[in-house]
């Protein structure tokens, strides 16, 4: 996925908490679902900036060469504008792009 393509804001951005909770009917449910999909969106952007980076890593043990790589910088550059994870997740949880469900209310209509 292609995070720099989301309409995330860099920085952040004062919500209305009632918008937030408009699907879960509870704050601190919205904030859960939030803090989940973040986490899941930091390991995704971790594992392909660890991916990048593998390609120019050097396995001397000289610490005397040290290499400065364009596009190692270039990709580190990338990564450091992007929306924080968190900007990330709350903007797809407003835009209805999480997919979420809660085993206890499903529980619970199935035994009416």
């Amino acid at each position: 996925m292609d995070y720099k393509k989301s309409k995330a804001p860099v920085n952040t951005v004062t919500r209305n908490f009632m918008d937030l909770c408009r699907d879960t009917e509870n704050i601190y449910e919205s904030v859960a679902i939030i803090s989940k999909r973040a986490n899941q969106i930091s390991v995704q952007i971790k594992e392909d900036l660890s991916k990048k980076l593998a390609e120019f890593a050097s396995y001397n043990d000289s610490l005397e060469e040290v290499f400065e790589n364009r596009e190692q910088i270039e990709i580190s550059r990338y990564y450091e504008k992007l929306p924080k994870p968190t900007l990330l997740a709350t903007q797809e949880f407003v835009e209805d792009k999480v997919y979420w469900r809660d085993p206890a209310r499903d529980n619970l209509s199935n035994e009416f």
